[in-house]
């Protein structure tokens, strides 16, 4: 009996002890290596210092351990609570959406976009011949799908519709979305091809998407501070962060208006995100989640065509050291997202600055060697 109570007691007192160590912040703000671009080396520097060189307005962290979020923390002009651009974190958001449709049976990933969709067809050429762009293919960027990112629109220009989007037509100021390589050959990063799942989203639900991400996606696991307003509602503006150059300057009005939801216009915060990974992670583990199921989820973590995305996520390793993440990048804001599903462990960062990823590289390697994570790889989009 002694031994047993001598082995439960190491046993909660290593719980305890861990518990404490992942739910102080103080780690992470000392000893990052800085990566400046122009810099002959990397600096060894404080967080604060380090985002008063980088001319950082605010970060925002939430910390994921055991499974669970372990802290939510800001440093300068924000809050746990403050509502950042994710910008290609959106394409999660897209990507669980979509699944969930097709757990439904009312999309497949295999099958031609063209045979689902109403509101606008994919281009058809002799790329397309004998090889049509699926679902599959847009999820996991193998499509070949051109337009590789959207700049956005200061407040009080016109917006453009997603058809307009999808045919670059005036107010749009990006190009028609086309297929310009053939389906399955290679990987080529498409906030165009997202455009197209936003345009299936629609269609099968009926709904705006911002609507449908909500009904499939942020009400079912409680994520209360994710919206697609954009521009943001009169309710939301005491609580996003304004957006500021790689000079410090704050963006004209505060952001960019990011009409292109599915590829990058959400609002969130890196509480809400950490939830929607730990979410995903549980459905891959095969637990019941609300969100999907394990099949679906499974196929969202599963390397793609040859590439090394998922289905919405960017995949690395395997074992306890397999990680599924994103970049976001929208003018003024730049954040990541990365999780080891396996461990339980992992991190979302959001911070309102162009420079805003040399900081949260920095940190996320900080992080890793304070609490013991798995080697994290090179961070990708």
């Amino acid at each position: 009996m002694k031994q047993l109570a001598l082995l439960l007691a190491l046993l909660f007192g290593s719980s305890s002890a861990f518990a404490r160590e992942t739910a102080n912040w103080a780690p992470l703000e000392r000893g990052l290596e800085i990566d400046r671009p122009g810099a002959k080396a990397a600096e060894r520097m404080d967080l604060k210092a380090a985002m008063k060189a980088l001319k950082v307005p605010s970060l925002s962290v939430a910390l994921i351990a055991d499974g669970r979020i372990a802290y939510a923390h800001a440093w300068g002009q924000a809050k746990p609570e403050t509502l950042y651009q994710a910008a290609s974190l959106s394409k999660i958001v897209a990507a669980v959406a979509a699944l969930k449709i097709a757990e439904l049976g009312a999309l497949d990933l295999d099958r031609s976009v063209n045979d689902d969709q109403y509101i606008w067809r994919a281009p058809e050429n002799d790329l397309t011949a004998g090889h049509p762009v699926t679902l599959r293919n847009l999820l996991s960027m193998t499509g070949g799908v051109n337009v590789p990112s959207y700049s956005g629109y200061e407040p009080g220009a016109a917006i453009p519709t997603l058809p307009q989007i999808l045919n670059g037509d005036p107010p749009s100021n990006s190009p028609a979305v086309d297929v310009v390589e053939r389906p399955d050959s290679v990987f080529s990063y498409s906030d165009g091809g997202f455009e197209i799942v936003q345009a299936l989203v629609e269609t099968k639900t009926r709904t705006p998407f911002a609507q449908a991400a909500s009904d499939l996606v942020f009400r079912q696991i409680g994520l209360k501070d994710s919206v697609f307003d954009q521009p943001p509602g009169e309710g939301m503006k005491g609580r996003v962060a304004f957006g500021y150059d790689s000079a410090g300057k704050k963006l004209p009005g505060g952001w960019r208006t990011m009409p292109e939801l599915a590829a990058d216009g959400l609002w969130s915060t890196p509480s809400d995100m950490a939830r929607l990974a730990i979410e995903i992670s549980r459905a891959a583990r095969g637990e019941r989640s609300p969100l999907l199921g394990p099949r679906a989820a499974g196929e969202m973590l599963t390397a793609q065509n040859r590439g090394p995305y998922g289905l919405g996520v960017r995949i690395s390793g395997t074992g306890e050291v397999f990680a599924f993440e994103k970049r976001g990048q929208n003018p003024g804001y730049q954040s990541y997202l990365l999780i080891f599903p396996q461990t339980g462990q992992g991190i979302v960062a959001m911070s309102n600055s162009d420079n805003g990823s040399t900081l949260i590289s920095a940190l996320i390697r900080r992080a890793a060697e304070a609490y013991g994570w798995p080697a994290v790889g090179e961070l990708g989009d």
